[in-house]
């Protein structure tokens, strides 16, 4: 990672800092003799981190007088909180791009091919059919109940709170479970319309991927 106009020194140090969420409040001491031209154009050396050129780049020079690392300006709390968030953004998004990665394996290990993708599409959808059919099947059995009570209602269609108890409390049940089932039934369609659009997007990812490999 490099970060415009910071030394790679200075980087790593502030880098390993962010992400262990424990910054120095000063820069790291590195053997050598530190130099530097302050602000008012003075040269300064010293065994550690100058104060006077806190704002401003230093060398730490080997005893032969060579430039053994670079020290960029010291951050200052706003700056340390924009590099730590710099920092883990960068994280966050090679953590992203590591699950995507992932899922991307697992979706070809698990679908090879466009027919074993489809065959699971027609199990999935199969299985959703079968449970509306069978939602269906009551459905039909409340209708032929629900045509036995209104017989016995046509007595009472004058008045409905004369009908004995019983068959009030049969045509409720009856009105109440009808609701029910369409409920359950639209939900299911519902959720066929999920497995499909889910299995689209698969299939549209799949495509990529199986060109990819196949190149």
């Amino acid at each position: 990672m490099r970060i415009k106009g910071w030394s790679s020194v200075w980087v790593l140090w502030a880098v390993a800092s962010a992400s262990s969420a424990t910054w120095a409040q000063k820069p790291p001491v590195i053997a050598g003799v530190y130099t530097c031209v302050d602000a008012k154009g003075r040269k300064l050396t010293a065994d550690r981190p100058i104060p006077e050129c806190s704002d401003r780049e230093q060398q730490v020079l080997n005893p032969s007088g060579t430039v053994k690392a670079k020290l960029g300006p010291t951050l200052t709390a706003l700056e340390r909180s924009a590099l730590e968030q710099k920092v883990k953004k960068e994280e966050e998004e090679q953590g992203r791009l590591g699950d995507e990665k992932r899922r991307e394996r697992a979706l070809l290990i698990r679908y090879p091919n466009k027919g074993v993708h489809d065959q699971e599409r027609a199990e999935a959808l199969s299985q959703i059919a079968a449970v509306v059919k069978a939602a269906s099947t009551r459905m039909d059995e409340l209708g032929r109940q629900r045509v036995s009570i209104d017989a016995e209602m046509e007595f009472y269609k004058k008045d409905p709170n004369k009908a004995p108890a019983y068959l009030r409390r049969q045509l409720e049940e009856n009105t109440q479970s009808h609701a029910v089932q369409q409920r359950f039934i639209a939900e299911q369609e519902s959720e066929a319309k999920r497995v499909n659009a889910r299995f689209d997007d698969e299939l549209a990812r799949l495509r990529q991927l199986w060109t990819t490999i196949s190149k």
